[in-house]
């Protein structure tokens, strides 16, 4: 077979497709150190001809294709648009660093253009997180290191960025030892693969818990998220199962998390709640909580509407003919045990497709209204924070435990534990809740706090400030209670108090390098340099 062959690039592209799916579907991440290096090898084989960088744009799409159909095709059960758009516009992304790389290999130093390889990638993957709308951070190469969090465990200065940075130079250091043979490049490689590792150890090995804890109860309800399946399955009102859950909760513990979306479940409450009219609601939220939890605060999920009258006050709101403009929410409630709403969180975060309009403001301009639940909704614009016994918890709600950017936000206002109340059952027994729970083991990591998760069906649970799986965990098509015993912390780690910071000085490394680019290659055209 010769090296340069379609058969030959068409294997390496399957090689390559298979490394970085398999932490995306259960497998270690681990994979990731030399999932690129088919691609570059495919570069290396081509030519610097513009009929070979159309060749390599073909074979480094198809394999970003195949790599999004791989990993996130469950999305189609709940939305087919869904995966279409996020692997085309997903795959653009990846492509830009690589074509870039391909481009200047050929034409510039080496070292420049695995300078550009590694910032181009960093910088496209934190403009895809960064983004308020046609955002799908889930591919990021960080993430993919989610059921490795014993190796990961320095994402506390890092955030995954570091995670994405580990895997690109582990690349290239290992491709150049397919290229060079060198002592100098094996030495560099094995460096490069193994100290994250050794630090990662050496981090959780050292690792004090914090003295101070508190008891959470986390339920899952277990409904199904379709009404048709509702019907089928005799759950139309599932009143009565939380009632028996809450009254399994102990009187011991501080908080108590039900669902994304719980209380829309509910025949008496039904839809969005009034922000206006949380008063009428008071004795249903009395005998939901139960009288038997006198210390328990509620934290559930809910649609909630906020009334504006005659006035458009935001760009999301909608307009209904004697009801005025309006912005619905998917919000947090701090419920009392009386069934009074305490406060209120308003997702910041919102699911692109479903909660928000891609390009909205031509929808606008067309005067098409998606609306409701399946329109735009709402933009929380403060990481509130919900207070019981002095103990600070942030209620952060399941898209949201994708951005770790956004995530640290709680942490940062002074939250020493997170709650996350999802609703995982619109994509079916899918890998998709699998990896959304442990998404979260890196949240914990990045910021050391320890995690309630509630989802409505699989998975629900508690880990720790290091990422572990604390007691058992709930999963899918599960219906029951679990409470566990968590640490509670106030110190801020290094990725709490500055975010994404590898991303933004990649991305000004990315924009200095182009310049030295476009500047070596007008020196060479005047034989300035060799």
């Amino acid at each position: 077979m010769r090296r340069n062959s379609a058969l030959h690039h068409l294997l390496l592209v399957l090689l390559s497709v298979a490394l970085l799916s398999l932490g995306w579907l259960g497998g270690t991440g681990l994979t990731l150190l030399v999932a690129l290096i088919p691609l570059l090898v495919i570069s290396e084989n081509l030519s610097d001809s513009k009929k070979d960088w159309w060749r390599m744009a073909l074979w480094a799409s198809l394999a970003f294709l195949l790599w999004h159909a791989a990993t996130i095709w469950w999305v189609w059960i709940a939305t087919p648009l869904g995966p279409i758009t996020a692997g085309i516009v997903g795959s653009f992304y990846n492509l830009c660093a690589v074509m870039v790389y391909h481009y200047t290999s050929k034409r510039a130093p080496r070292a420049l253009a695995y300078t550009l390889l590694v910032t181009i990638w960093i910088a496209t993957e934190w403009a895809y997180t960064s983004a308020d709308v046609m955002t799908f951070p889930w591919l990021l190469l960080g993430h993919g290191f989610s059921t490795d969090t014993w190796a990961v465990q320095w994402y506390e200065y890092t955030g995954i960025f570091g995670g994405t940075l580990w895997a690109l130079c582990s690349n290239i250091a290992i491709f150049e030892i397919m290229r060079t043979r060198t002592t100098t490049s094996k030495v560099r490689a094995g460096l490069i693969a193994i100290v994250p590792i050794i630090l990662s150890l050496i981090l959780l090995l050292t690792y004090t818990p914090s003295e101070r804890t508190t008891e959470i109860s986390v339920l899952q309800p277990n409904v199904p998220c379709y009404e048709q399946e509702r019907i089928e399955a005799g759950k139309q009102d599932p009143t009565e199962d939380v009632k028996r859950l809450i009254s399994e909760v102990p009187e011991s513990s501080t908080f108590v998390l039900m669902p994304e979306s719980a209380l829309a479940y509910i025949p008496q409450i039904g839809g969005s709640i009034d922000e206006r009219q949380f008063g009428f609601y008071s004795s249903l939220f009395g005998e939901i909580i139960a009288e038997n939890l006198p210390k328990t605060k509620l934290i559930t999920g809910a649609s909630t509407l906020v009334r504006y009258g005659e006035v458009k006050a935001t760009d999301t709101a909608h307009h209904y003919p004697n009801y005025g403009w309006y912005d619905q929410y998917n919000s947090a409630l701090l419920i009392n045990n009386d069934g009074s709403v305490e406060d209120i969180y308003h997702k910041g975060r919102l699911v692109i497709g479903v909660e928000a309009v891609p390009l909205k403001n031509i929808f606008d301009a067309f005067e098409v209204d998606l609306g409701g639940v399946s329109g735009q909704l709402g933009w929380g614009k403060e990481h509130t924070l919900f207070s019981h016994n002095d103990i600070l918890i942030g209620p952060s709600i399941c898209y949201e435990g994708l951005y770790g950017d956004y995530f640290r936000g709680f942490a940062r206002n002074g939250a020493e534990v997170m709650a996350l109340i999802s609703n995982d059952g619109w994509w079916g027994n899918t890998p998709g809740h699998k990896r959304l729970f442990d998404f979260c083991r890196l949240r914990a990591i990045e910021t050391r706090r320890s995690i309630a998760r509630s989802a409505n069906t699989g998975i629900s649970g508690f880990i720790s400030p290091t990422g572990t799986t604390i007691g058992e965990r709930l999963t899918w098509d599960e219906q029951g209670i679990l409470t566990a015993e968590v640490e509670l912390r106030d110190d801020k780690t290094i990725y709490t108090l500055y975010g994404d910071w590898i991303a933004r000085i990649a991305t000004y490394v990315a924009v200095l390098a182009i310049l030295y680019f476009i500047a070596y290659r007008v020196r060479k055209r005047n034989h300035l340099v060799d």
